[in-house]
């Protein structure tokens, strides 16, 4: 168990989010056709996300951690934000954009989400969402997820583990964190979390998409679901 890493909370959590993403520098290989998604390379992304951040996250309160999987072409791979499309990025977050405002079904629920919580406001004040790898995946032309090949997975673990460390050591956050999916993602964040301790808890929801995709006329017991759970960490 290697704990928690030494702490270097020097500014806003804003500042340490935005110093983290234009950091990251994955030097692991890939194989087999797949390719990275950096969106914080595009200049008009990293634009958008430094406004968000600085909007919801300019002050040194703590925040809980909630991880999903690796961002998606439409959502935080476009806008630079997690599970956040060119749409509500606009009209929720009050961020315009010239993004095309294709609504993304991730996206397009945890808005719903963050609305029964209490607003934007209310919610990034005490959540932040990040990823178990911060860079997408892409195979095909197709959205891939980190454990989807075992190879990548393999290969792009210490680089999911040091961008953990990374955050861990900037943000201040609790010893409970949440993960997005009850599946996959839960197990190999699980796996991680017990090897190396980075917390003490970690409370898994439904993935947004397989609520969207399978459980869509139930999206109000889920959002509900999220809410009591979020409020009870």
């Amino acid at each position: 168990m290697e704990g928690l890493p030494m702490h270097k909370f020097t500014g806003t959590c804003a500042k340490a989010i935005l110093d983290f993403y234009k950091g990251l520098q994955p030097d692991f290989e890939m194989t087999g056709g797949i390719s990275i998604m950096n969106p914080y390379l595009d200049p008009e992304t990293r634009k958008l996300a430094t406004a968000f951040y600085e909007k919801f996250y300019g002050d040194m309160e703590p925040r809980t951690f909630i991880f999903g999987i690796n961002p998606g072409r439409f959502g935080g791979g476009v806008t630079g934000v997690p599970f956040t499309d060119p749409q509500k990025l606009a009209e929720e977050c009050g961020i315009p954009n010239d993004w095309k405002k294709l609504p993304e079904l991730s996206s397009q629920f945890i808005y719903q989400m963050i609305d029964g919580y209490g607003g934007v406001k209310e919610f990034y004040g005490r959540f932040y969402i990040t990823a178990l790898s911060p860079l997408g995946f892409v195979k095909g032309g197709k959205n891939l997820n980190y454990y989807d090949d075992k190879e990548l997975l393999r290969s792009c673990e210490p680089f999911m583990l040091d961008c953990i460390r990374q955050q861990l050591a900037t943000i201040r956050t609790s010893a409970t964190c949440f993960c997005l999916g009850e599946g996959e993602n839960y197990k190999q964040f699980k796996r991680i979390n017990d090897q190396h301790g980075f917390f003490k808890e970690i409370i898994p929801l439904p993935h947004p998409r397989w609520v969207m995709q399978y459980r869509r006329k139930r999206v109000g017991e889920f959002v509900e679901l999220y809410v009591k759970r979020l409020r009870g960490a």
